[in-house]
Parts: structure tokens; C-alpha cells; sequence
């Protein structure tokens, strides 16, 4: 920890490579006005000694000092603060970007949630017992290193059930596992997994869908080609969780949240947090490809703890990485949470934005201070007013001027990172966006206000006569609106037509 604070102390943000710019311009320029002005003065008749006078005082006085101390004495403040708060930025570059991001893209397990789940539900199918449908699921999840599977086991040793040996184990990405136990095929995952190898009766998938709506993650399971039931996975929302998204939004920045569960249980997790945006079913890989859509319309930074994290992490402008989560995630980030917080991503964001605002004050000061300072240096006031700087005066102002830029970036020392008050909203809409390949794209509108079959027809009615709008499923009872689309359309114009009628929008979920 202290090394990468120091290696991110002695990198250069990208406005310290401007200022350097800026200095290598400075210089010679202040060289050619220290000459030009004792060139001047000799002309007017003046002594040698007094043009010498003038020209030393205009060096002396516009010393590129505090220009050269403006950035990487806040650089090294700012990233000491954060280290203070268990917030480590890799480099300079990321403590400055941090703060420009626009949108957040945030995984859902072990970053939003606990990242420890818990068996809630047991649903056996006919002629299988809880404890048949439970031993299954153990033998199978025994070798998956997700956090479901962990679920599963913590319930099975609690039950006190044998751990039974497995060959041919499989993981299919994003899908569910396979395995061959004493000849019989065993299989789990989501609904689409499993039916491919069992039929799944329709009392069964209605129950996978309330489990769903409750915020559950409902896991099938089949033993060869027999459907054995379901378990019902559930992972605690952690506590700073939905303060963390109503801080990010109250600055304006839009907040998107990745899963890989199915529709309807992101929507309940989502509804439960208060993100902008959930983009549900979305597989390992298919993490870095909604990153490279957002960031075609801003700067997007990506939260995430897992393996499957790593590649969204890289391909965000900024990766932010759990400090509880895999040494891969946290090796492709470019700033830690060590505690492991959602709350600590505001802070490091407000923490980012003091940092740039902190800079942007010291080259100000450090540019007014030189036009000021060179025009009175070289004498240009003394035939108006008779004002004319010693050289040794000069060269006290110089010293000032760098004492006032440190003293400004020590002031940083006392920013209080989790201060909401004064947060400033940034100007953003992001248009929609769609992970499925297919030509039918789904969007889905969180509605209040709807109370019977007459507001469902009205709502239909205003969506529908979008060209871009294929079909709109409505429902008072759920609250939602499910928008079939043959093409992208920006979601503000379905909600703004949906508020005329007098509902209330109160979200979107795509996919």
C-alpha cells in the first residue's frame, strides 16, 4: 500500500504534463522580456546599471516555481488523504479522471450486495424431497467457485448431507454447471439452461417468477432429463448501498447496474437500490461489451470485485475495484476500495473533483500572480505611478508565491470526503442502451399512477404510437410497461408522452 501511494505520488496527471508544457513556453518567453526590457530602459536613456536593475527583477519575480509546484503538490495531498480513507489511486492519471466520469456501471454481486447469499426457498419438484433436490444441488455446486454455489453449500452442511464425489464437472459461462454422478447426467443453472435437458412444468416456472419479484435468484435443477426443482438464492443488499446511488445521482452522474440474473430479480434489486438503469442477464464476457457502448456517450467508470470484473474494469475509463474482491480485479483497476464500501466511490469521486478544483486554483494564482508581477518587475508602472520593485523584493514575492500554492494544496488535508452538501450535478442524459443481439429490443418503464384496465389502454395507447415502438405490454398490478422495440429510441421520449397522460416514470430497465 505504501509503495503504490508513493508510485502514484511520483506519476504526472495529464494537467501536469500541460503545465510542464506550459513552463518549457514560460521561460524562454520570460528571458526574452527580461531582455527586451533592459534593451528598453538602455534606450530611454537609463543607466546600465538601473536597465540591469529592471531586467533581473523580471527573472527573479516570474521564477516558474509555483507554476511547477501548482499539480504535484495536491497530487501527493490528495493521495495521501485517500490512503488515510483506505481509498488508493494507482496513479496520478486516475485520481484526476475519477472525478470527470458521467456514468458508473456497477456489478451487482459482492459490490451492491454482500456477496454472500443464502438459501431462502426449497421447491421440489413432484416425486423429489427437499432433501433429494438439496443433495443434487451440492454434489453439483461442490466445485463452482460462485457465491451461489457457496449458498448452497453453507445449507447443505448445515442439513448435515454427505459430501458425494462427481465427474465430468462443467461450468458453462453464464448459464449453469453439468456433471455425471454414478452414470446420471446432473444439471443446474437458470430457467433456459435447464430446459434444454428437462421440461420445467408451468407451476414451476410461475413460482421461479415470484421467487424473481421478491429479489431472489431462483437455481434449476435436472437429473437425467428429470426435473428435480428449484432453490431460491437470495444475497443481501449491502447497508450503504442505496445512500452510495442517491449520492452518485445527486451528482449527477447516471448509475447502471450489471447482472447476470434474469429480469425480473435485477428489477427488484434495482428497484430496492434506486439505480437509473439495470441491465439484466448480461454473461462473463458480455460485461466489457455494455462498457464500450456507455462509453461511446461519456466517460464511464466500472465497480466490480470478480474475475469476471477484470476485462469491464480495464475497459472503463476508470476501473474501481473492491478491495474484499479477486487480486485480479483489484491488479486491472485503477483505484481500490480497501474497505470495501459502495459508499467510498462518491468520496472518491468528490475526493477526485477537490483534487482537479485545488490545481485548477493554484495555476490561476500562479498565472496571476507572473502578469501581475513581470509588468510591475519590468517598470511598466514607473513613468504613470513611479512604482518600481527591488530585485530583492521580487525576489521575497517569488518565494511567497510558492508558499501561497503549497499552503493551498495543504488545505486538502481537511476535506471531508463523505460531506454531501456541497456536491455539484453534472449536466448528463444518457441515451438508451441495448445488450441483445437480436432484432427485438426490450425496454422496460417502471410506472406509478396506474390503477386499472382503462390506465393500462391509455398507457398502451401513447407507447405504441412511437414507429420505433413494436408493442407495449402494460400492467397496473406490477407497475410496469414492457416496450418491444424494432429500433433505439431515446427513453426520454417514451417517458415524457407517458407523464402527459399524468403517471409517473420512475425507472428503466433495458434487456
Amino acid at each position: 500500500i505504501i509503495r503504490m501511494v508513493s508510485d502514484a505520488a511520483a506519476t504526472k496527471a495529464p494537467i501536469a504534463k500541460i503545465a510542464d508544457r506550459v513552463s518549457g513556453v514560460f521561460v524562454p518567453i520570460v528571458i526574452g522580456i527580461a531582455l527586451i526590457t533592459m534593451i528598453v530602459w538602455l534606450l530611454t536613456g537609463q543607466t546600465v546599471g538601473y536597465a540591469l536593475a529592471r531586467s533581473i527583477s523580471v527573472l527573479v519575480i516570474s521564477c516558474p516555481c509555483a507554476l511547477g509546484l501548482a499539480t504535484p503538490v495536491a497530487i501527493m495531498v490528495a493521495n495521501g488523504v485517500g490512503a488515510k480513507h483506505e481509498i488508493l489511486f494507482k496513479t496520478a492519471e486516475s485520481l484526476e479522471e475519477t472525478g470527470k466520469v458521467q456514468m458508473i456501471a456497477l456489478d451487482k454481486t459482492g459490490t451492491i450486495t454482500q456477496g454472500t447469499p443464502k438459501v431462502t426457498d426449497l421447491l421440489p419438484a413432484n416425486g423429489t424431497t427437499e432433501e433429494q433436490l438439496l443433495a443434487l444441488a451440492y454434489a453439483l455446486e461442490r466445485k463452482s467457485e460462485h457465491p451461489l454455489a457457496k449458498a448452497i453449500l453453507q445449507k447443505a452442511e448445515e442439513a448435515q448431507l454427505p459430501a458425494e464425489e462427481v465427474q465430468e464437472f462443467q461450468v458453462h459461462a453464464g448459464h449453469g454447471l453439468s456433471a455425471v454422478q454414478n452414470g446420471a447426467a446432473l444439471y443446474g443453472g437458470n430457467l433456459a439452461f435447464i430446459q434444454s435437458y428437462a421440461a420445467v412444468s408451468p407451476e414451476m416456472e410461475q413460482a421461479a417468477e415470484q421467487l424473481s419479484e421478491d429479489g431472489k435468484t431462483p437455481l434449476f435443477f435436472c437429473r437425467d432429463g428429470v426435473f428435480s426443482g428449484i432453490i431460491a438464492v437470495a444475497d443481501v443488499i449491502k447497508a450503504d448501498s442505496p445512500q452510495a446511488v442517491r449520492e452518485l445521482q445527486n451528482m449527477g452522474i447516471h448509475v447502471v447496474m450489471l447482472t447476470g440474473d434474469n429480469t425480473r430479480t435485477a428489477n427488484a434489486i434495482g428497484k430496492q437500490v434506486g439505480v437509473d438503469t439495470v441491465i439484466a442477464g448480461v454473461l462473463p464476457d458480455g460485461k466489457e461489451a455494455v462498457i464500450r457502448k456507455l462509453k461511446q456517450q461519456g466517460k464511464v467508470a466500472m465497480v466490480g470485485d470478480g474475475i469476471n470484473d477484470a476485462p469491464a474494469l480495464t475497459q472503463a475509463d476508470i476501473g474501481i475495484a473492491i478491495g474484499a474482491g479477486t487480486d485480479i480485479a483489484i491488479d486491472a483497476a485503477d483505484v481500490v476500495l480497501m474497505k470495501s464500501r459502495l459508499s467510498d466511490v462518491p468520496a472518491a469521486i468528490r475526493l477526485s473533483r477537490a483534487c482537479l478544483r485545488n490545481i485548477h486554483e493554484n495555476l490561476f494564482w500562479a498565472f496571476l500572480y507572473n502578469v501581475i508581477g513581470i509588468p510591475l518587475a519590468a517598470g511598466v508602472w514607473i513613468p504613470l505611478f513611479g512604482w518600481q520593485l527591488n530585485p530583492m523584493f521580487g525576489a521575497a514575492a517569488m518565494s511567497l508565491s510558492s508558499f501561497c500554492v503549497v499552503t493551498n494544496a495543504l488545505r486538502l488535508n481537511w476535506f471531508r470526503l463523505h460531506r454531501t452538501d456541497r456536491d455539484k450535478k453534472l449536466k448528463f442524459h444518457m441515451q438508451p442502451i441495448f445488450t441483445q443481439e437480436d432484432s427485438t429490443m426490450k425496454l422496460t418503464l417502471n410506472i406509478k399512477g396506474m390503477m386499472c384496465g382503462h390506465c393500462e389502454a391509455t398507457v398502451k395507447k401513447c407507447l405504441e404510437a412511437f414507429p420505433e415502438v413494436e408493442q407495449a405490454e402494460v400492467s397496473h398490478e406490477a407497475g410496469t410497461a414492457v416496450v418491444s422495440l424494432n429500433q433505439e429510441i431515446d427513453s426520454a421520449k417514451l417517458k415524457e408522452a407517458v407523464e402527459k397522460q399524468g403517471y409517473k416514470v420512475t425507472g428503466e430497465i433495458l434487456g
